[in-house]
């Protein structure tokens, strides 16, 4: 794959992985502190949007017709276009900062339906899904720092996954129909290929500079793979 057309390019950077021990170590050390500070701020806000009435007012919301959740999807589709665009800008942190924050927000608010209806109806479920999700993100992460692998090649892969899985959602909410346990394993599969394909980008693609963008995308995976393990977790119960 040629990297010439790469969103994260910079020409005023090096890449990481021809940068000095050092900036290297220094780049992917403040994505990784970023990703954390990102998860924290999305579960502070889950736990301070699930104590108020608002929670509540959003799952009525979007499930008062077939149209809330497509509505939901396109607004959730532009802000995060809108939240990596911020994040990637070579020109003012300020605006990289934005992207990630609008991000993590975005994020807070697309599961506040689910994890309201785990916390109600499924004690326990929460944690065992984060516990999960947080235990395989470090077990993939481990493979490649340990490999050093290019994962670059599951572009074309997750690109196409992706489009399939989200053209199967859209299908699914027109004509009501549910989507089985083979989704959600596939769903897995698909943000653990993410998480592989982000983690060996920060080895190998992002330049010196560009770690929020980074943990943006990091965390887009997470959160994905959360989604579809607390979702597996409570079809189970």
């Amino acid at each position: 794959m040629s990297y010439v057309d790469n969103p994260y390019q910079s020409p005023m950077e090096t890449f990481a992985i021809h940068a000095a021990a050092d900036e290297r170590a220094g780049f992917i050390t403040k994505t990784y502190l970023h990703l954390a500070g990102a998860i924290g701020a999305f579960a502070l806000l889950e736990a301070a949007l699930l104590a108020t009435p608002i929670a509540e007012a959003l799952v009525g919301l979007m499930f008062v017709s077939q149209w809330s959740w497509l509505v939901v999807l396109g607004l959730f589709i532009l802000v995060s276009y809108v939240a990596e665009t911020w994040a990637r800008s070579a020109v003012s942190p300020t605006t990289q900062y934005l992207g990630l924050g609008l991000y993590v927000v975005a994020e807070a608010i697309i599961f506040v339906p689910m994890l309201y209806i785990a916390n109600r109806f499924y004690p326990g479920v929460i944690a065992s899904a984060a516990v999960t999700t947080l235990g395989l993100f470090g077990g993939l992460t481990a493979v490649v720092f340990i490999t050093r692998k290019d994962f670059s090649f599951l572009r074309s892969i997750l690109m196409f996954g992706g489009l399939a899985a989200f053209g199967l959602i859209v299908v699914s909410i027109l004509f009501s129909f549910a989507l089985g346990p083979i989704f959600t394993y596939a769903m897995i599969a698909l943000a653990c290929g993410y998480i592989l394909y982000h983690t060996s980008n920060v080895l190998h693609h992002y330049r010196i500079g560009q770690h929020v963008a980074a943990a943006l995308a990091l965390f887009a995976a997470v959160a994905l793979l959360f989604w579809y393990i607390l979702r597996l977790f409570m079809s189970r119960d």
